[in-house]
């Protein structure tokens, strides 16, 4: 028999219960408010034609908006969004093998216990601590056809440089690069915590079975931080289907539509052309994208990521 002075575990929890809640309540009033009634409020616009400039609680003012699931369907019978869809996954296919090798490549410089890489350690994170207006206004004139630094350089040893920004062609891969340039200091300090979290007993005993350098790599190291890879991965994955300030700023969509993406159609639909219904139908399609590939990513953890660090 239980002892009756032994409190019982639903009362334990009920009594947890009163405990924490004076303590959530302020993060999940400011959560409604903040979260999930924008959220909700950006659904119920997603089915009208709001322009943006009528009042919003208006009587009556949804019932003479609503157009129903119609945004959804113009959206996707349009060519506009499969080209701009075209456009975005172009970018995720250069930005994120791009982007990991250059993280692992600054993981493994700054891993070495060598004199002064604190400091180095310190200047490959600047660029993430930089505005995305700054930094993309200075690349914009680095990557200037006639006047950029890089250009110039190129011509130095007899190459002739791509139009870039102006260049169809080349526009996408430009963004890539910033983009890559800006990130890569974030990602390999967090793949760099991977690393120095391995145990070196295993490099160690595969040292002196005789692996070399590259073959402790790729057997031991890379295995070993597949969780920190796949982090990246998510969080790169989330951050490219959003791909916005660079865009804005060095290419406004062009040249001829190469480098419009979702987000960017999203914010002109609604703050350019005042169809704010149309704008907000973007975003849900774009969440809906963003949520199936991440749980694509999650569901395919189990065949690659390995926890037995």
């Amino acid at each position: 028999m239980s002892d009756p002075r032994k409190p019982r575990p639903g009362r334990l929890v009920q009594g947890g219960l009163r405990t924490a809640l004076p303590f959530l309540l302020p993060s999940m009033a400011g959560m409604l408010v903040f979260s999930l009634l924008p959220l909700l409020i950006s659904a119920c616009i997603s089915l009208t034609d709001w322009n943006g400039l009528d009042q919003l609680l208006a009587p009556g003012m949804f019932a003479e908006h609503f157009v129903g699931l119609g945004n959804f369907q113009a959206i996707v019978s349009g060519k506009e969004f499969w080209q701009v869809l075209g456009n975005t996954c172009r970018y995720i296919v250069l930005y994120i093998p791009c982007m990991l090798a250059a993280s692992l490549a600054v993981a493994c410089l700054l891993s070495q216990t060598r004199r002064g890489v604190t400091a180095f350690r310190v200047i490959y994170y600047i660029p993430v601590l930089t505005s995305w207006v700054a930094a993309s206004l200075i690349w914009k004139s680095v990557l200037s056809p006639q006047y950029g630094a890089l250009n110039n350089l190129l011509a130095l040893v007899g190459i002739q440089g791509p139009g870039w920004l102006l260049d169809e062609a080349w526009a996408m891969p430009a963004i890539v690069l910033v983009s890559v340039w800006k990130d890569m200091g974030f990602f390999g300090l967090i793949l760099l915590s991977g690393m120095i979290g391995i145990d070196k007993g295993y490099c160690e005993a595969a040292s002196l079975d005789g692996a070399g350098p590259w073959a402790r790599f790729w057997r031991i190291t890379l295995p070993l931080m597949t969780p920190a890879i796949f982090y990246v991965l998510i969080v790169s994955l989330i951050n490219a289907f959003q791909l916005f300030p660079q865009i804005m700023i060095m290419t406004d969509g062009g040249p001829n539509g190469a480098t419009q993406v979702m987000v960017e159609r999203i914010y002109k639909y609604g703050f350019r052309y005042y169809r704010m219904g149309y704008a907000a139908a973007f975003s849900w399609i774009l969440f809906v994208i963003i949520m199936v590939c991440t749980w694509v990513q999650m569901k395919g953890q189990e065949r690659w990521v390995n926890y037995d660090s």
